[in-house]
């Protein structure tokens, strides 16, 4: 496999050591930025859940041991 890209003639270190620290320098804000709001998205999610999860419980609990008949 011939590796005729743009970086093709550098050492080994500017392809896997320059160009990511690079890359980290230059969009670093923006990568937190981006983990930072998928983080704070998953957690809304998740207390989301967490708190739909506990309401049905509680109604299925209290209605279920309150009364046996149905009134549907």
């Amino acid at each position: 496999m011939s590796d005729n890209g743009f970086l093709s003639g550098l050492p080994w270190w500017v392809k896997w050591i320059a160009v990511p620290v690079i890359a980290v320098v230059v969009f670093g804000g923006l990568i937190a930025s981006i983990i930072g709001f998928v983080a704070w998205l998953l957690f809304k999610v998740v207390l989301f859940a967490a708190l739909v999860g506990g309401l049905v419980y509680l109604v299925k609990k209290f209605t279920s041991s309150s009364t046996s008949r149905s009134d549907w």
